[in-house]
């Protein structure tokens, strides 16, 4: 077990990552209100006519699915086309950070983008303070802070104050991280309940889950495992399970259609259908040419497997490195590669840890001196990655445009 640091050492530790964070915000405040001044009036942002302001500039796009859920639920019946085909519909949003939002609403009188983009900012400050305690027995202070730092500066790190599920999603798979590192099973299976109202990320926990009991099970001469914890690891593998069918049974469960959730997120691709791993091919083709799209293709995955099979991961731990593993996978399996993929990247927070240099198993070499040299640049880099991301994704040119 790692030991527990001193209430002093570790209450200072967290005011020092909020802190950062707070620093992170305020740069990132500044450039949606440098682009903000670029928005187009519409419905999206409140009306033709309406000058666009800050809150309402935080919850365009999906803000609008999430406001529609906080404000009137989920339909009861699917809509659908002329031809029979699910249209485009609310299910395909979670709903634990809308009715956050509803109750949120509810208790202060104010309106969803004030209060939609404040649970985000709240949860975003949750995260990194998690993100830090569980990186700091690994990497030690300086690298946590840096590596909280440069998450909170990448570049589609702007939802993280936007009426966006990203802030949330962070907090409980960072807690479910760190629940798991700290062996409580139990939390960590509450965890993972919340995650299944959150995000569709229980398959890669699940597998991240498993590599962590099998570890400990391996342990058990060294470390006897007793007939509770047995219980209470096999309840977390059990949790994984029933977060990654709960939305979709409950989608069946209100609308009478068993497939509600499947197709409702088909209706979201351009084939009309979810295929696994084939958009893919399509996309590298799009984006890199005919050549060297399928090369790409190739090679990216490999980088990823490189970056944390290596020595220069160690200190990460099976459980990180299981998940930066898994999670693209599965990505790579329910997603269709489009401008959105940037925000997808936020979960990946332990390729920091070895971009930065920080996860050689000995920690001597992590100091602030060795760090910054690669910090410096690499923040730079990401703040100015945020204003090209909120200019060209998040600022919406009507008619229509690509989304963030």
């Amino acid at each position: 077990m790692t030991e527990v640091l001193p209430l002093r050492p570790r209450g200072v530790f967290v005011a020092w990552v909020l802190a950062v964070y707070a620093m992170a915000r305020v740069v990132t405040t500044t450039i949606l209100l440098i682009v903000m001044q670029h928005q187009v009036p519409s419905g999206m942002t409140g009306g033709d006519d309406v000058p666009v302001s800050y809150f309402p500039f935080t919850a365009l796009w999906d803000g609008q699915w999430y406001q529609t859920v906080a404000q009137h639920g989920y339909p009861s019946e699917l809509p659908v086309g002329v031809g029979g085909a699910v249209q485009q519909n609310p299910w395909a949003f979670y709903p634990l950070f809308p009715l956050m939002a509803r109750a949120g609403m509810a208790l202060t009188g104010l309106d969803f983008p004030v209060v939609g983009s404040t649970i985000a900012l709240l949860c975003g400050a949750g995260a990194a303070v998690l993100m830090g305690l569980l990186l700091r027995d690994r990497i030690g202070a300086p690298a946590a802070y840096l590596v909280v730092a440069l998450w909170a500066s990448f570049p589609a790190s702007v939802t993280l104050q936007l009426a966006y599920t990203e802030s949330l999603a962070m907090l409980l798979l960072v807690g479910y991280l760190y629940a798991l590192a700290k062996e409580r099973w139990l939390v960590a299976t509450a965890v993972a309940v919340l995650v299944g109202l959150s995000r569709p990320i229980a398959v890669p926990l699940g597998l991240v889950t498993l590599v962590v009991v099998v570890l400990r099970w391996r342990a058990r001469r060294e470390r006897p495992i007793t007939p509770g914890t047995y219980a209470a690891m096999l309840a977390s593998l059990v949790g994984c399970g029933v977060a990654g069918l709960l939305w979709p049974a409950i989608a069946w469960w209100r609308t009478g259609v068993p497939t509600a959730y499947t197709d409702t997120m088909a209706s979201w691709r351009g084939s009309g259908t979810v295929e696994p791993f084939t958009p893919w091919v399509g996309m590298s083709e799009y984006a890199f040419g005919d050549t060297w799209g399928p090369v790409m293709l190739v090679v990216m995955p490999l980088l990823v497997v490189a970056m944390v099979a290596g020595p220069w991961a160690r200190n990460l731990g099976p459980d990180l490195r299981t998940w930066t593993l898994a999670y693209p996978v599965y990505l790579a399996a329910v997603l269709d590669p489009f401008t959105s993929i940037f925000r997808y990247l936020i979960p990946l927070f332990p390729l920091l840890v070895v971009v930065l240099g920080a996860g050689w198993a000995d920690r001597r070499g992590n100091t602030w001196r060795r760090l910054l040299w690669r910090f410096v640049p690499l923040v730079v880099l990401f703040v100015v990655g945020q204003y090209y991301w909120t200019d060209i994704l998040w600022r919406f040119i009507p008619p229509s445009d690509y989304p963030p």
